[in-house]
């Protein structure tokens, strides 16, 4: 099945300053979901970022603050009951989401949304944890729970659908 640009949604977890030095390879995360959600954004697909307890754990990074449509601050790991469903735009099925941790905020948060009857992609490559065994072990359960592993490569192609797309040049120069 392939992400359709039109019906996609990008939700970025939890990609917050003072939390990304803790995480696995945090100054790569934070990189790819920025540079997807400027794909996103370049491409009309909307953001919406969340923050847990910014009050204690700080902000997102600054370009995701600036790219995001929406920021959803929540207590909840899963970002649902704070908010994010009644945030997100009719008619969006197809969920991309990548962010921290993999395994406890992006993971319940993704399960919530497949239990709701949203159609799931987790960018591996956008995703991170501070320890790359509870990353892997979310990866696999999200898959075994009918969520799609992509990167960040896959997804941009995808919501391109070809290389006549007249942003193709400009999406391609953000992946290079």
């Amino acid at each position: 099945m392939l992400i359709k640009s039109d019906q996609s949604l990008l939700v970025l977890i939890d990609v917050q300053d003072r939390l990304m030095p803790a995480i696995s390879h945090g100054q790569a995360v934070t990189r790819r979901c920025i540079q997807l959600a400027q794909i996103a954004q370049l491409l009309d697909v909307p953001v919406i970022a969340t923050e847990q307890l910014p009050e204690k754990l700080g902000h997102n990074s600054e370009q995701i603050r600036e790219l995001a449509d929406v920021t959803v601050s929540k207590y909840h790991f899963d970002a649902c009951p704070d908010g994010l469903v009644e945030e997100m735009p009719e008619g969006r099925q197809h969920i991309v989401i990548a962010g921290c941790e993999t395994h406890v905020c992006m993971m319940q948060t993704a399960l919530s949304l497949l239990d709701a009857g949203y159609k799931v992609w987790v960018v591996a490559d956008a995703t991170g944890s501070r320890d790359d065994g509870d990353r892997d072990a979310a990866l696999e359960r999200l898959k075994q729970s009918g969520a799609r592993a992509v990167t960040v490569e896959m997804v941009a192609f995808e919501w391109m659908v070809h290389c006549r797309h007249p942003r193709f040049r400009e999406v391609q120069a953000l992946i290079k």
